[in-house]
């Protein structure tokens, strides 16, 4: 397994970018209008978060990188 892949929803991305990137120490590996992608090392996770339109936020997927 090379890294477990999280991606959640979530309602505003900006502050949530703001968030996860002082959580994790990094900024996104990439940073588009309605997605950010964060590949950590450290913990092996690709973490991924999304602004989703019908206003479903938390948990999107999980999965393993291979």
């Amino acid at each position: 397994m090379k890294r477990l892949h999280v991606h959640v929803s979530v309602d505003e991305l900006s502050p949530s970018i703001a968030f996860y990137s002082a959580l994790f120490g990094a900024d996104p590996v990439v940073s588009k209008p309605d997605y950010a992608k964060w590949l950590l090392d450290d913990l092996r996770v690709n973490f991924a978060i999304s602004r989703k339109d019908d206003n479903a936020t938390g948990l999107n997927h999980l999965g393993v990188q291979v």
